[in-house]
């Protein structure tokens, strides 16, 4: 009967091997003979014969060499069939060797697993475009990358795991890239620690650039960090949304600009302002005869003296065209207005020398004051235009402060108002079309459908004049929907491959009925949702933005495509793109109708198409109305194109005719 020790060793899971002074084999277990593939490993069997029949011969002869001429333990790796051993050989009393084997493979796996991965860690890390960086909890730092260490231009041991953090800072003050404020810079640290998640924030630098920074706390304490140079980016953004703000011309706020500005400052100072809304006199005559060349330098030369004529505080803005306006803040009275009015009339009356040439305009002013003729933005700049009109037919070369008999429209629109009901009631609305057309093949891809009102008594009235009402007045919504069902019905009788855009009210998205009216649409009409692209203006996300997102996230996972209209005339288009999945992006046609006078303009539709080609966006071009143009948009990579060269908008019974003509079997 086996002793306990002798079952031990017959079962462990290490061969075991004991070898006399003669190297010859006094004690042996199977495991052994297992373990080096050597059958007749016996008692008795000296090492010589054992290295004979060890698969790994190179080893074999090292192993044999050391037990004949070395007092001292070996531990080696051994090779055998797809295996690895661990094999060590330690002297023991008495000139004996004890001979140990254990199979290492499963160890070796998982070790040449992890140094892969250690290596492929270790070459994402050197190849990153951005910089990385980790921190342990008391801010040392524990690992970066090599982009990291360019970003901030650090030597070697500063990158060295357990730098303290504050070092790479000082350092970084030293060669001129710390961050400009130093006081918030941890602030993204404390909120993703507080939110536990990434948070990031653009840090702007003390040499100009601008590094986007993303944390991700970590259970410990410490953080991992992400630096992005984003400068060019910011930059980009920041002028975009100049331009989108700015006259290209004179650099002047534009209207959207002004207006924002205009409401801000009513809101808050509650104090008497005036606004003017000034015309220049005789300037098409100077365009006409000396060319827009010297036109474009006239208005150039206008908006400075008209600028030399502010206090601080005041604003200018341009709406287009020969038209400026003056907002004044903290007027005393009428007569404060009056005065700056007639010191405008008298600069502008005086010549101006315009490529060598004398040139003489004049200007004629309405005026409005705030609170008395408005209290917001839209009211001021109606009046003071109503002002203006009067003062235009007084003779020119005045001013005219806005009196409410002015506002004869007024009892219009009342009346306006009050038939509204009546036209919805009555199928007084008609919907004309306006073609769309790919750019490259000229062949009609849709139509916008345009309202219109046929009043029994005046006949075809513009939608400038009763649209504004119906918004005031909340009739848009239904309206909106007969619009929606009407264009949905009439295209479902068109071609397969022929869509319809459809302009959508902010009110309608107030209504809380709008997805279930979209889907209602296209069912009664047999309409794909694929066909139907409903157009928005940046004022739908301007307010209670999470319910108008949600709502258009809901509308188009029922296929229907989203378009931002007017797009690059707000303040904050792009940002509107970060937040949305838009399928199209209209340019709004005052920046086509300058494109052969405005680097600028040209500028903002190569971006705005460059941005939509990076996202997979369609770009159209609207208000395309000569070849000029639409070449120039061709150039610039516009998908689509909508304007008069094309195609005024048409009643339905014209477009069926109209899809002939464009068909490719016409072509």
């Amino acid at each position: 009967m086996l002793t306990p020790f002798e079952v031990i060793f017959a079962n462990i899971a290490q061969g075991i091997a004991l070898l006399d002074s003669d190297l010859r084999v006094l004690v042996v277990n199977n495991r052994l003979s297992q373990l080096l593939q050597i059958p007749e490993l016996t008692m008795g069997m000296d090492a010589k014969a054992i290295a004979e029949q060890m698969p790994a011969h190179t080893q074999a002869r090292l192993w044999l060499t050391h037990l004949v001429t070395e007092q001292k333990s070996l531990q080696q790796e051994i090779e055998v069939g797809n295996g690895l051993l661990s094999l060590t050989s330690t002297p023991v009393s008495e000139g004996h060797w004890l001979i140990q084997c254990k199979d290492i493979s499963a160890h070796a796996a998982i070790k040449k697993e992890l140094s892969e991965q250690t290596n492929l860690f270790d070459t994402t890390l050197a190849n990153m475009p951005h910089g990385l960086c980790m921190f342990d909890a008391d801010k040392n730092l524990m690992l970066c990358n090599a982009a990291y260490s360019r970003l901030y231009s650090l030597p070697e041991q500063l990158t060295r795991p357990g730098t303290p953090l504050q070092q790479i800072l000082d350092h970084r003050v030293t060669v001129g890239n710390a961050p400009a404020h130093r006081e918030t810079y941890f602030d993204v640290v404390a909120e993703a620690a507080l939110k536990r998640a990434v948070a990031s924030q653009n840090i702007s630098l003390m040499d100009g650039r601008v590094i986007k920074i993303s944390h991700s706390p970590m259970e410990n304490g410490g953080y991992v960090a992400a630096h992005e140079d984003v400068t060019d980016a910011v930059r980009a953004d920041e002028q975009i949304k100049y331009m989108a703000g700015h006259d290209p011309l004179t650099g002047l706020p534009n209207r959207t600009l002004l207006r924002e500005k205009i409401d801000r400052e009513l809101a808050v100072s509650g104090k008497t302002s005036s606004l003017l809304c000034l015309d220049l006199d005789r300037f098409k005559e100077v365009n006409d005869s000396l060319g827009h060349a010297v036109g474009d330098l006239l208005l150039k030369a206008v908006a400075d003296r008209l600028t030399d004529c502010l206090r601080d505080g005041d604003s200018i803005a341009r709406l287009g065209g020969d038209e400026f306006v003056i907002f004044q803040t903290d007027v005393q009275s009428r007569d404060q207005a009056s005065s700056l009015a007639q010191r405008i009339i008298d600069v502008v009356d005086k010549a101006f020398i315009i490529d060598g040439k004398s040139v003489r305009i004049g200007v004629s002013i309405g005026i409005s004051m705030a609170p008395d003729d408005g209290d917001m933005g839209d009211s001021l700049l109606r009046h003071a235009d109503t002002a203006l009109y009067k003062a235009k037919a007084m003779g020119r070369g005045t001013f005219c402060f806005f009196e409410t008999v002015m506002d004869a429209d007024r009892q219009a629109r009342r009346d306006l108002e009050t038939v509204l009901q009546q036209a919805l009631e009555s199928n007084q609305f008609e919907l004309y079309y306006q073609p769309q057309v790919d750019t490259i093949t000229e062949q009609v891809v849709g139509f916008e459908a345009l309202l219109r009102w046929h009043h029994p008594e005046r006949g075809l009235v513009s939608p400038v004049e009763f649209i504004p009402l119906a918004e005031e007045t909340g009739m848009i919504v239904p309206i909106g929907e007969w619009v929606l069902r009407q264009a949905c019905k009439d295209a479902a009788s068109w071609p397969a491959d022929i869509g319809v855009a459809v302009n959508l009210s902010p009110l309608q998205f107030k209504s809380q009925t709008l997805a279930h009216t979209v889907v209602s649409a296209l069912g009664d009409a047999g309409l794909p949702a694929s066909r139907l692209e409903l157009e928005i203006t940046e004022s739908v996300l301007l307010t209670d933005n999470d319910t108008a997102l949600a709502t258009l996230h809901h509308i188009r996972s029922l296929g229907v495509r989203i378009a931002m209209d007017d797009f690059g005339t707000g303040y904050s288009s792009l940002s509107y793109l970060r937040l949305f999945p838009f399928d199209k992006i209209k340019i709004d046609q005052s920046f086509i109708r300058e494109l052969g006078n405005s680097k600028d303009c040209a500028a903002i539709v190569k971006a705005v198409v460059d941005l939509g080609a990076s996202l997979g966006i369609t770009t159209t071009a609207e208000g395309v109305e000569t070849s000029d143009q639409l070449n120039r948009v061709r150039e610039q990579g516009c998908s689509e194109i909508q304007g008069y060269l094309f195609g005024k908008p048409l009643p339905i019974s014209s477009v069926h005719e109209l899809l002939k003509r464009h068909s490719p079997e016409a072509a």
